[in-house]
């Protein structure tokens, strides 16, 4: 099927235009990741964007996860919500200073928790913790309707927008519960 998407993408060019979200109202743990976990991630990934027809790394196997993340640039956190997984973030530290926000979002169940402000300020601290001179973001009108509401709020600023035609699986074909396990 084909749709039109929009995506903006937002940036941050500086630590102290970041305006950090209230704290969660329920007790949170955010842990990195420390060694590369290709089902984990591929767990998050289809959790989180299975609403949002998240589908560039459906096909992707076991190999080519291990791959994306098994580098020193790139960094896995997940929220904890009284010890149940709620989210997760990806950071990747690109050239010239640049840190992406590669992949953020939480899992169904916690939507609307008061727990997405929280977890984004969390990842552009990190971000500039990992030394970042510009932190950046991209979110397209298939993600959640808050996605860029919560970017714009925490101080990222739009640069620059993008239209297009993209082509999606029928959603059967998409569906998390029909997507093999990586191996």
């Amino acid at each position: 099927m084909d749709r039109p998407v929009t995506t903006t993408y937002l940036e941050m060019t500086g630590r102290d235009r970041l305006r950090p979200a209230k704290a969660p109202p329920t007790p949170c743990e955010l842990v990195q990741v420390r060694e590369p976990d290709p089902e984990l991630n591929r767990s998050l990934y289809v959790q989180v964007g299975a609403g949002y027809r998240w589908v560039d790394r459906l096909p992707w196997d076991r190999a080519r996860w291990l791959a994306w993340l098994d580098r020193p640039d790139l960094e896995t956190w997940v929220l904890y919500s009284s010890g149940v997984q709620a989210g997760y973030f990806e950071l990747e530290r690109q050239a010239e200073g640049n840190v992406e926000i590669a992949y953020f979002g939480l899992l169904p169940d916690f939507i609307g928790r008061g727990l997405g402000g929280y977890l984004l300020t969390a990842a552009i601290e990190r971000a500039w913790d990992m030394g970042a001179m510009r932190v950046w973001v991209h979110t397209c009108d298939l993600d959640h309707p808050s996605a860029l509401a919560n970017y714009r709020a925490r101080g990222f600023e739009v640069y620059r927008v993008e239209s297009k035609t993209a082509r999606f699986p029928d959603a059967e074909e998409s569906a998390p519960e029909q997507v093999s396990q990586v191996s």
